[in-house]
């Protein structure tokens, strides 16, 4: 059996400041779920690390000096459970996740959080480049609204599945949470 880590990525206050995302967003309920998550890798003493993104941005309110970029108190880590501080899109630029997930000799990653279109996919894509075998948990992600290169709007939802299935099969398994809760 190989070992198997949580990655909850960007749950942070500032991502609920809906207007400075695109005014909407899908699955209100991903946070609920990933705290789900959370608490049974907890159960099971697996390992977990918490990703947050400390934007560049001065205006975004996941900037480290926004109150915003605090990770949301329902996932907040417990003591010892690492927390990998980030800048770009990917957990593995310019973080030692990488090196941790190697010394833990982890091969799966489960992927929760915050957005499915940006911080979500770009760390299960290059995960699954270094070769670890991923899982994305649909109902534990969510998107928000976007605008074309034409102008034209695209709903959260069309955004959230839209995004998944560019990684179905190549980048990653695509789950929900009672499959990962059902699995021992």
């Amino acid at each position: 059996m190989t070992k198997k880590a949580l990655l909850l990525i960007d749950i942070q206050d500032g991502l609920d400041q809906l207007d400075f995302y695109g005014g909407q967003r899908n699955n209100s309920n991903a946070e609920v779920n990933c705290s789900r998550l959370l608490q049974f890798f907890r159960d099971r003493n697996c390992p977990i690390f918490h990703i947050k993104h400390n934007s560049t941005n001065e205006d975004s309110p996941l900037h480290p000096s926004k109150q915003g970029n605090q990770i949301k108190a329902m996932v907040a880590p417990a003591h010892g459970e690492p927390v990998i501080e980030k800048q770009m899109n990917s957990a593995f630029v310019d973080t030692k996740l990488k090196e941790l997930l190697d010394e833990q000799e982890i091969e799966d990653v489960v992927i929760v959080g915050l957005t499915t279109e940006h911080c979500i996919s770009s760390t299960a894509r290059m995960a699954a480049n270094l070769g670890y075998q991923v899982q994305v948990v649909s109902d534990a992600t969510a998107a928000f609204n976007k605008i074309g290169i034409r102008g034209e709007s695209y709903d959260a939802e069309t955004i959230h599945f839209t995004s998944l299935a560019t990684l179905k099969g190549e980048f990653a398994e695509i789950i929900d949470t009672q499959t990962v809760l059902g699995e021992n």
